[in-house]
Parts: structure tokens; C-alpha cells; sequence
């Protein structure tokens, strides 16, 4: 079986005391790949450097919507030249979050298009972040100038979204809480998404699929994911698996 985590957060503290294990376990349930997404100035660096030290390790960059009001040309700066490392395979995550506001909403929609911009610059696929956002999330997403194309990470709208988002050719990721059972809206967009446009995902240490919930989530808890997705959609876990990591592998460039 092979499986691939398309968004987790393996650069974050949480992981400090235990990363090599972490990664160790998710081998053993078939893992091959995880795409660590730095999306804070602080945390980039160590992104890119967990690449260097973990095989099948590779990393997407971005200043999060709750970081946008740290956003600026020095900021843009450290992101193209950290981006031009190979094995940065995607920008992001980026996009909007109005549930939590960290940053003013003026502000996050500004930056969420600069970085549009450096996404296109820069020639990478974006992943996007879409909290309580989703008209603002599309209206900027279609007059996006980028030709790699992206996904909606964790993605928490319901099926005329999915149906918006997948007619301008993005992808759609699903997380953990698809397996939560009063994720109705969720279950039913994991049943209609083209088995050719899924990506899955653990967003660790978020978002932990229920079997474990209370527990921190790591790459290998993606495995409950693919057997819910399965599940609803007829399939095993190997075909769901298989289908997501050539997705990923098509949509990040990876061989």
C-alpha cells in the first residue's frame, strides 16, 4: 500500500521530541510521502531543512492568513529565495480565514492576492486555505494568473463549491474530520470528487481522525482517512491510496 500525507506540519514544536519516530510509523503503514507545509517566517528555514534529512520529505512555503499582517516585499524576498530550493513543490498554504481573524480581513484578502502573484511568479502550484471564507476564497481563485493549478486543503465548503472549485481544474484535499460522524456535507463531497482531483490529508498535528481524537494527528493516522474515503466511495484503502498519491505526485511535480 502507498499512501501519501498531501498537508501536514512536521516542522512545528510538536513534533520536536519524537519527529524520527513519527516519521517511522508512517512508513510502516505505508507512507512514502509527506509534503510539510511551513506557512510562519519562523518555521520555513526548518521546513526546508526536513527535506534535506528525511527522504520523501518534501515542502510547500507560504505566509498563512493568520500571519498575513507580517506580509510585505522583505517577506516576499526570503520566500522567493527559499522557494528555490527542489524540493519546495508547492506555495502556500495561503489564502483566507475569517473564523479566527488573526489578521484583519483587509489585510488577509491583500496578501492572499500578492502571494497569488509570487505563486504565478514563481511557477509553483498553491495550496489554499479557506476558513469561513469561501465566496472571497473564489472570487479571487478565478482570476488567478497561475498555470500549475493547486488544491483546497482540508476542505470544509459543501458540493457547489466542490463543483466551483473543480470546474477552474483544482484539486480537493480531504482531512480527518470526514471521518467524524456528523460530517455530513463532507462525506457527501468525498463521494462526488473525480478520483483523479483527490488529494488526502492529516494537517498534523491537526484535525485527528476520530478512531483517535485527543490524540496529537501525524502522518500515519492518514491511513483512517483513506478507509472512511473508501468507505463511502466503495473503494479500498489501497485504491484510495494509490489514486491521492498520484494525484499529489502529478499536481506537486514529484517523480
Amino acid at each position: 500500500m502507498t499512501l501519501t500525507d498531501s498537508h501536514a506540519h512536521l516542522e512545528m514544536a510538536d513534533f520536536d521530541g519524537d519527529r524520527d519516530e513519527v516519521l517511522a510509523r508512517a512508513r510502516k503503514k505505508g507512507v512514502t510521502t509527506v509534503i510539510t507545509v511551513g506557512t510562519t517566517p519562523d518555521e520555513w528555514e526548518k521546513a526546508v531543512s526536513l527535506t534535506k534529512r528525511y527522504e520523501g520529505v518534501y515542502a510547500a512555503l507560504g505566509l498563512h492568513p493568520h500571519e498575513a499582517k507580517r506580509g510585505g516585499p522583505k517577506v516576499y524576498d526570503t520566500l522567493r529565495a527559499l522557494c528555490a530550493d527542489e524540493r519546495i513543490v508547492a506555495y502556500g498554504e495561503i489564502g483566507l480565514d475569517f473564523f479566527r481573524n488573526l489578521s484583519p480581513r483587509a489585510t488577509q484578502i491583500r496578501v492572499f492576492g500578492e502571494q497569488l502573484d509570487l505563486a504565478a511568479d514563481l511557477d509553483l502550484p498553491i495550496i489554499v486555505h479557506d476558513r469561513e471564507a469561501h465566496s472571497e476564497t473564489l472570487a479571487m481563485l478565478k482570476g488567478w494568473k497561475g498555470k500549475r493549478g493547486g488544491v483546497i486543503h482540508c476542505f470544509s465548503g459543501d458540493r457547489a463549491m466542490a463543483e466551483k472549485v473543480l470546474e477552474m481544474g483544482f484539486y480537493i484535499s480531504i482531512a480527518g474530520p470526514v471521518t467524524y460522524n456528523k460530517a455530513h456535507r463532507l462525506q457527501e463531497v468525498a463521494r462526488m470528487v473525480p478520483l483523479d482531483r483527490l488529494l488526502i490529508e492529516t494537517d498534523a498535528p491537526y484535525l485527528t481522525p476520530a478512531p483517535l481524537r485527543g490524540r496529537r494527528n501525524e502522518p500515519a493516522f492518514i491511513i483512517h482517512t483513506a478507509a472512511e474515503i473508501g468507505r463511502l466511495r466503495d473503494l479500498t484503502v489501497e485504491e484510495i491510496g494509490a489514486v491521492s498519491t498520484e494525484n499529489s505526485r502529478r499536481l506537486f511535480g514529484i517523480a
